[in-house]
């Protein structure tokens, strides 16, 4: 049993990881796109961020899940994109979640205070107008009053229901996983309901947990 705790968790946090850079993906493809950097890839599903990436003639970077050295300690400084535009003299931290439904808005304001004190030693630095866009999309694809908004400020062309879908699409993905792993355990060890059960009651724990 506790095997397959161990075994559960594991996959789950693998899916959770792989769900949520998926949705990151689309956004760095889109921006990408925008800025006509070169990629290596036609289809946002297939597009594996470099850590970094300027646009011709260096106007814009853009940077993937980099951790930022900055003056003073701050915990914080490692947003999943941050864009970069070097003539305007302006960043953008983007902050990418999926969460329960009930916690979207809550996850909203949290993720924008979390990066309070980055915000701040970037500008300072860097002599940046510097902003925070948070991200917070839902299990069901619920998102927030400001979500299409904070969508619309960042440059290129992304489409709401596509970034819903690509994280509805890993939710499944989650869940399917379970499932078979669920009941191929069952299948090929035991027939024991109250075993079965519990199996469930582990899943639907584990799944609550990660969001």
């Amino acid at each position: 049993m506790m095997m397959m705790i161990m075994i559960m968790i594991i996959i789950i946090k693998e899916q959770y990881i792989n769900r949520h850079d998926r949705v990151c993906a689309q956004l760095h493809f889109n921006k990408c796109k925008e800025k006509l950097v070169q990629l290596d890839k036609k289809q946002c599903y297939e597009h594996v961020p470099e850590s970094v990436e300027t646009s011709p003639g260096g106007k814009v970077t853009i940077l993937w899940n980099q951790q930022i050295q900055t003056d003073r300690t701050i915990p914080n400084n490692k947003p999943d994109i941050i864009i970069r535009n070097n003539e305007k003299g302006t960043c953008m931290l983007i902050d990418i979640t999926i969460s329960g439904d009930r916690n979207v808005t809550k996850k909203e304001a949290e993720n924008i205070l979390k990066y309070k004190d980055f915000t701040v030693e970037i500008q300072r630095m860097c002599n940046v107008k510097t902003r925070v866009i948070s991200l917070v999309i839902g299990e069901t694809r619920t998102i927030s009053k400001s979500f299409r908004k904070y969508v619309s400020n960042i440059p290129g062309n992304h489409e709401v229901k596509e970034l819903q879908k690509t994280a509805t699409l890993g939710i499944e993905h989650i869940l399917r996983k379970v499932l078979m792993l669920k009941y191929n355990r069952f299948n090929t060890e035991t027939n024991d309901i109250s075993t079965m059960n519990s199996y469930n009651r582990i899943a639907t724990t584990l799944y609550s947990l990660g969001t």
